[in-house]
């Protein structure tokens, strides 16, 4: 089993995991209904590629 010879500082090991980040939602505005939505979803109105999917109750 491989053991570490030093310590590793906390640089060192943030430096590393560099990538590891949080992701930002892609946002967009939805040309329709003027709406904010995130990419490839359904809109909070019901509307999804121009056309009306989902009924508001």
């Amino acid at each position: 089993m491989a053991t570490p010879s030093n310590k590793n500082s906390k640089s060192h090991k943030r430096n590393r995991r560099g990538h590891i980040g949080l992701n930002v939602p892609n946002i967009m505005l939805d040309q329709t209904t003027g709406e904010y939505r995130v990419a490839h979803r359904v809109s909070p109105s019901g509307v999804y590629n121009g056309k009306q999917v989902i009924e508001k109750k």
